[in-house]
């Protein structure tokens, strides 16, 4: 199963907790008007049989207004812890405790932990998560959390970087990303909304239960009748207070349903992108031997216990309640011949593994290579990442250095958006000398020899690094930043693609962060519905790639034809700028997996008409896929 089948799974599972909640609700509407008709008299006339009323005796008024009010508190309270956790994944790592590991850190452990995430990232063709230390947390655990990559985060306990080695390290992250990429994040968040939505109702019984202890009972005891009322609220509270917490106990059944298989899928994916069952078995097998195993201590660890890498909680009714495989069954998959003994955190080893640089050729370029990367969208391997090390290891270390910095990832960012031209670098210099903060600006003058000097090669994986600093600005810092972007490029009152590429990667993820954005909702299954937008996108791509006409026109036929379209002439240039393309993205965002498949790779066979594809081309590729929020490994260019 591919990418886009992951994409369109998750879709289906998110109908069917849909599915599942909806017949929960159902019950707990059904349950509560029974018990609540029968303490206050809701059902009418005698009983036909004992214990059984008719429906003819029943208050169908006061059953639609119950059903109604426990349909809206339910409703009510999943949406609310839905919105709650708008801001993505940073909400979740925050709300367990989290602290944001910063990308210059100086601490071994952490750094490890950073170049494992930086290097699974760029593999990866997607900007490196921020990441969450779970500071005092024994037990060795991680997460990944938010609604789709853009705004995703990585979490991780301290006991998982004071335990664990490189490989293992790497495995852990390795079933993360697959989260990511996977689409298993969203349904997490939509998981804890159903759960919190159904608890209402348990908490609103608890309420009830004890008013009476809360001054009604001064009042109350002055006669018979008071004593009866506060019995019968009593009793109509803790009634609600069972039915609650019923609700959730088979709501944690349909979440353990739900998660099991993916964590199965998540450590198969691990496999695949590492080539080393043994890293995530290792780090399953530590958390058995370990006294702390893989539990964690926070408050809110129930509420996302099904998102954790093993199982971080602990009860009673752990067995119907297990989230996560046994972790021998789990061990068993990975490694058939497993002796059944766990790893002792004595024999950790915490000395520094860092891997040897690989060999940029890990990558096919052209044709081939980009089909490849196609192919494994969300789901590179070991090649990917032994290329992402080998890229890391080459670019200009100061580069690097200053793009892991929240000040010099902007410095960085204005650098590559520098004109050619020198009366136009002029005025653009001058601007940012009045409109940037100044360190910023001192810091580009600075860094401009070594940004006219850097390869095309290492500009994206180079804004892969910057993006998780430029997230730590402050929302005034990021508009300006923002401004400054914009305006240094319709500066030169032209927009190439090039530019409108590097700019839509920066805030397909920033806005994300900065103005919680909704995740966008899959609107068109069919590709008639877009026929106008995929026109835009694949006609501007045939002029990226071609500049004779009879070429583009060449271009766009075989494209069109690769998505099955019946236009097979590219549209007028009247009809198409930088804005249409927007426009044109924005609803495409709202495609079925398969569409946007499709649109890749028709992209990809437009750009490769001529049998070449330069960096730029791969930017620009890197941009759709990137606003579609389809992840591509790294591609070499036919220039390297």
């Amino acid at each position: 199963m591919n990418f886009f089948r992951h994409q369109e799974q998750a879709r289906k599972n998110s109908i069917w907790l849909v599915t599942l909640f909806t017949l929960a609700v159902i019950a707990m509407i059904v349950v509560t008007n029974l018990f609540v008709m029968l303490v206050v008299g809701g059902i009418q006339g005698q009983w036909t049989e004992p214990g059984l009323p008719t429906l003819e005796n029943i208050d169908w008024q006061s059953f639609m207004l119950i059903g109604l009010g426990v349909t809206v508190v339910i409703l009510a309270g999943s949406l609310y812890k839905i919105m709650s956790l708008g801001g993505g994944g940073k909400v979740v790592a925050e709300s367990m405790g989290g602290q944001l590991v910063q990308r210059n850190t100086s601490d071994h452990k952490q750094r490890q932990l950073l170049n494992v995430v930086e290097e699974m990232a760029i593999a990866s063709g997607t900007p490196a998560p921020p990441v969450y230390l779970l500071a005092g947390e024994r037990g060795i655990n991680a997460f990944a959390a938010g609604f789709t990559p853009r705004d995703a985060v990585i979490g991780v306990t301290e006991g998982l970087i004071d335990n664990l080695d490189r490989d293992e390290l790497q495995g852990v992250i390795a079933h993360e990303f697959s989260h990511i990429f996977n689409g298993d994040m969203r349904l997490n968040i939509q998981l804890i909304g159903v759960l919190n939505g159904i608890l209402v109702i348990g908490r609103i019984g608890w309420e009830i239960a004890r008013s009476p202890f809360r001054g009604v009972r001064h009042r109350s005891s002055s006669s018979g009748k008071g004593g009866s009322v506060a019995g019968g609220i009593i009793l109509v509270g803790l009634g609600l207070l069972i039915i609650g917490y019923l609700g959730v106990f088979f709501g944690n059944l349909i979440k353990a349903a739900v998660s099991r298989q993916r964590e199965f899928l998540a450590d198969a994916s691990a496999v695949q992108f590492t080539r080393n069952p043994q890293g995530i078995a290792g780090a399953l097998k530590r958390i058995g031997g370990l006294s702390a195993s893989s539990y964690v201590q926070a408050p809110s660890a129930s509420e996302i216990s099904h998102a954790f890498f093993a199982s971080g909680i602990s009860s009673w009714l752990m067995s119907l309640w297990a989230t996560h495989p046994p972790l021998t069954q789990r061990i068993r998959r990975l490694e058939p011949g497993w002796d059944g003994s766990f790893v002792l955190p004595s024999s950790t080893s915490h000395a520094p593994r860092e891997q040897a640089a690989g060999s940029a050729s890990a990558a096919v370029s052209g044709l081939a290579g980009v089909e490849q990367a196609i192919d494994r969208v969300g789901e590179p391997n070991d090649q990917d990442v032994e290329l992402a090390r080998a890229t890391i290891n080459a670019m200009p270390a100061l580069l690097a250095d200053t793009a892991r910095d929240p000040w010099g990832a902007r410095a960085l960012v204005y650098g590559l958006l520098m004109d050619g031209q020198y009366d136009q670098r002029v005025k653009q210099l001058e601007h940012l000398q009045y409109h940037a903060d100044r360190d910023v600006y001192v810091l580009l003058n600075k860094l401009m020899h070594d940004i006219d000097a850097l390869p095309p090669r290492f500009r994206l994986p180079l804004v892969d690094l910057a993006l998780p600093a430029l997230n730590q600005l402050s929302n005034q810092q990021y508009q300006v930043f923002r401004d400054n972007v914009d305006r240094l490029i319709r500066m030169d009152k032209r927009i190439n693609l090039m530019e409108w590429a590097l700019s839509r990667i920066l805030f397909n993820h920033l806005d994300s962060a900065f103005h919680n954005l909704p995740p966008g909702r899959v609107r068109f299954t069919q590709t008639r519905e877009l026929l106008f937008e995929l026109g835009v996108v694949l006609t501007l791509l045939a002029h990226a790639g071609h500049r004779d006409e009879n070429q583009v026109s060449a271009a766009f036929a075989a494209a069109s034809a690769k998505m099955g379209l019946s236009i097979n002439e590219p549209l007028e240039r009247a009809q198409l700028n930088l804005e249409s393309l927007d426009r044109a993205l924005l609803r495409l965002q709202q495609a079925a997996p398969a569409i946007k498949e499709q649109l890749i790779r028709a992209c990809a066979t437009g750009i490769l008409h001529d049998q070449r594809i330069t960096s730029r081309e791969i930017e620009l590729l890197r941009a759709v896929a990137d606003t579609l929020d389809c992840p591509i490994p790294m591609m070499k260019a036919t220039d390297d």
